[in-house]
């Protein structure tokens, strides 16, 4: 299968493009950068000292070299990134966070036309954790308040994170409610006692910290906590992968994580 990666001279494209080059079914073909870039016409593999043969390039036609393209970079890239794939049809794992209404719904129409799988996170540890917390938050659905808080590096520039958010939905799904009629982002001042069903998020930038998330079931006299923390990029590499692969066997439509980790 060959891969293309947006994002090549970032921490999260140079994490893939290891990963693909230890893999053995699985190709590199095409690595994409911003066009101001300082390492254009560079090959992708210089960073490890090895010759891949491919150029990182700004131009989106040379998707045509690839069957999937898997993407970490911001929403405004990632939309560019999508208009591409279907030109050249070619299938989208999409790992980006902070996109808006108006670009989960650009997501969801280009998949009537591509394979995509979109999520938050592809940590099967994590995916595993939004398991676990539907059980949690189902068991747990009164008499305990929840919060969600969550900490990463400092040039991350969205909050609260795509994971975070993910837990928030996944404790509201259960509780069947929506996410934003019960969400409190941010407190400050007079804030009064805390209402009732209501899902608390915390955030903390700083660092090198790759991901933190703990979500927090407090009841009178005890408190359930349920975390994961991420001590490197690899498994969010490694999931992308698996979420490549799974792909392969899929012309159109729009899966995320719990779909690969079914399948």
């Amino acid at each position: 299968m060959r891969i293309a990666i947006a994002g090549a001279s970032g921490r999260m494209g140079r994490m893939l493009i290891e990963a693909i080059l230890n893999t053995s079914d699985l190709k590199l073909t095409v690595a994409l950068d911003q066009p101001d870039s300082a390492n254009l016409e560079q090959d992708a593999g210089a960073f490890l000292g090895v010759d891949t043969g491919v150029l990182i390039r700004s131009d989106l036609d040379a998707l045509a070299d690839a069957d999937c393209l898997i993407d970490f970079t911001r929403p405004e890239g990632t939309l560019a990134h999508l208009q591409a794939c279907i030109k050249h049809n070619v299938k989208c794992v999409i790992g980006t966070t902070g996109f808006d209404a108006a670009g989960k719904q650009a997501i969801q129409t280009a998949s009537q036309k591509i394979a995509i799988v979109f999520a938050p996170n592809m940590s099967v540890g994590v995916n595993t954790t939004l398991k676990l917390l539907d059980m949690a938050a189902k068991l747990l659905a009164s008499g305990y308040d929840a919060e969600v808080f969550e900490a990463h590096h400092r040039n991350k520039v969205d909050a609260p994170s795509g994971t975070a958010l993910a837990m928030g939905e996944a404790i509201a799904h259960a509780w069947n409610v929506k996410l934003d009629d019960v969400a409190d982002w941010a407190r400050h001042g007079h804030t009064g006692a805390r209402e009732t069903g209501r899902i608390g998020f915390s955030v903390v930038r700083g660092g090198d910290i790759v991901g933190d998330h703990t979500v927090y079931f407090c009841g009178d006299g005890e408190r359930i906590e349920i975390t994961h923390r991420s001590s490197s990029r690899t498994t969010y590499a490694q999931g992308s992968l698996r979420a490549a692969r799974y792909l392969a066997r899929k012309e159109f439509g729009l899966f995320d994580m719990q779909d690969v980790l079914a399948a």
